[in-house]
């Protein structure tokens, strides 16, 4: 009930400003001035006839006292307009008929005018209307008072900054609403760009702020923050469903393996021709290449998920090259291809995850093998530098194309589309070794011509320090799949991508 007069009452005194000045908009501040002074007058109406009433009788007091109340309003009321008025200066000294409106009310949103204690003294702005529609009363009050009650620390804070010596904050606010649309929430999201204005003594005097509807910034903001949920929940669900699936196969393989070695063997019996040992053998090695691929998936998705766990521990790096030498050097004869290593003298001991670093040695050895023609050459160089342990495998194979370096790396994709049916191969074997690499905190790098080779140097910090910092400092998250920087790369195509870490975690033991 209160609200509602006091509406009424700043509506009338409104339209009587406003045609009293020509069709001027009234001044908020006179309207406010004018509510006080009716407040008084309004205790005085009936205190006034009931003090008349004992020297006249009622008939004559309740007339007379209301006439006079009313009167001494109007005359109050006219002096107290005038004395603002006339203090303000809002008089124009031109002597124009009509004053230049303000360069706010072209603002975008709602301009406000503050005191130091955070009462509103004025308000322009292109959308003046529409916020004044919902707030309370907002004139000579605290501002903080429309405020969500969970942001006005928020509010308060911001103009602590202000006389402290901050020149502007801008802060988000959510404010309330008094009557509701149909299509309006209870509070509405606002940007609050505060500036503050200071006197001669450097003392806050004003403060300026600008009020910005962001409700269309807040349901992107909610409809972003949805989507990353619901990818992140896919990226788990996905790393779940591999590494389940890469178990559940590794079962059976392991079974048509060993059945199929003996067979081979010929243990309970010989087999009657070649072709039948044939066909044993291909049973053999497919099964071996599908439980390699099933490894690789296993194991590149326990990098995804952060849960590929490194063992660090010494152990003799030119053994690791030697073993790695052995297990392909078949292969390699069967091609043609020669395949030599070179381990620097007294390289002697490494810490790092023994296992991780054959296996390395492997898929980079294994991936220049495949892509070299008989007749070419494959070599392994082990060395220190500085203290890194540098690991340059390079070959005189096929080489890649500049225009494919950048989808080294990524799981499931060769890049050598139209020659994918004549070498074998998943996609994971670089994607895992930048993966090992990268929790180890090394670096790798690729160098690359089309029918000249190609280079790859991997480098591991030799004491294990780099897998033992990143887990300490928490930063021991691998980007997977990784990739080489899509940079500007020279005309040898060398790429060297300093590893990124995203969200696999490594575990040290």
């Amino acid at each position: 009930m209160a609200d509602r007069a006091k509406a009424i009452f700043d509506r009338m005194a409104g339209k009587c400003l406003a045609s009293e000045a020509d069709g001027r908009k009234a001044d908020p501040r006179e309207i406010a001035a004018l509510r006080r002074l009716a407040a008084g007058f309004a205790l005085m109406l009936a205190t006034v006839p009931v003090a008349l009433s004992f020297h006249y009788g009622p008939a004559v007091a309740m007339p007379l006292g209301f006439a006079v109340v009313v009167s001494l309003f109007l005359v109050s009321a006219v002096a107290l307009v005038t004395l603002r008025r006339a203090e303000t200066g809002t008089a124009a000294e031109s002597g124009s008929e009509e004053a230049a409106p303000s360069p706010f009310d072209v603002c975008p949103g709602l301009m406000l005018s503050l005191d130091t204690a955070g009462q509103v003294c004025e308000a322009a702005g292109r959308d003046r209307d529409m916020f004044l529609s919902f707030l309370r009363d907002p004139f000579g009050r605290p501002f903080v008072d429309q405020v969500h009650v969970s942001d006005r620390i928020a509010f308060i804070q911001a103009l602590d900054d202000l006389r402290q010596g901050a020149d502007a904050v801008v802060i988000d606010l959510r404010l309330d609403r008094t009557v509701i649309g149909l299509d309006q929430a209870q509070f509405m999201n606002v940007r609050m760009d505060m500036t503050a204005t200071r006197g001669r003594d450097g003392q806050l005097a004003f403060v300026f702020a600008q009020l910005l509807d962001i409700a269309g910034e807040m349901s992107i903001r909610t409809v972003a923050l949805e989507k990353e949920d619901e990818a992140a929940a896919a990226h788990e669900a996905k790393s779940r469903f591999l590494a389940a699936v890469s178990h559940e196969l590794r079962t059976p393989l392991n079974a048509i393996l060993g059945f199929s070695d003996i067979l081979a063997g010929e243990y309970f019996g010989k087999l009657e021709n070649d072709r039948q040992r044939e066909y044993v053998q291909l049973i053999r090695q497919s099964g071996a290449h599908l439980l390699s691929v099933v490894n690789a998936m296993l194991d590149m998705s326990k990098i995804e998920a952060g849960r590929y766990e490194l063992v660090l521990e010494p152990f003799m790096i030119g053994d690791a090259v030697t073993e790695c030498e052995q297990m392909l050097s078949l292969q390699a004869e069967n091609k043609g291809v020669r395949l030599t290593s070179r381990v620097a003298r007294g390289l002697g001991e490494v810490v790092a995850d023994g296992r991780a670093v054959r296996q390395v040695l492997i898929n980079l050895v294994g991936n220049a093998i495949k892509f070299t023609q008989g007749g070419g050459a494959v070599i392994v160089d082990a060395s220190r530098e500085g203290d890194d342990l540098k690991i340059v495998v390079s070959d005189t194979g096929i080489g890649i194309a500049p225009e494919k370096m950048a989808l080294i790396g990524r799981p499931f994709t060769q890049v050598h589309a139209d020659l994918s049916r004549a070498y074998e191969g998943s996609g994971l074997g670089l994607s895992l070794v930048k993966g090992l690499t990268a929790l180890h905190g090394g670096t790798f790098q690729m160098e690359s011509l089309p029918g000249v080779g190609t280079v790859v140097t991997v480098r591991l910090p030799a004491d294990g320090s780099g897998a033992l910092i990143d887990a300490a400092e928490g930063h021991n998250t691998v980007e997977f799949p990784p990739r080489l920087k899509p940079a500007d790369w020279p005309a040898a195509m060398e790429s060297e991508r300093e590893t990124a870490y995203d969200e696999a975690k490594a575990k040290i033991a």
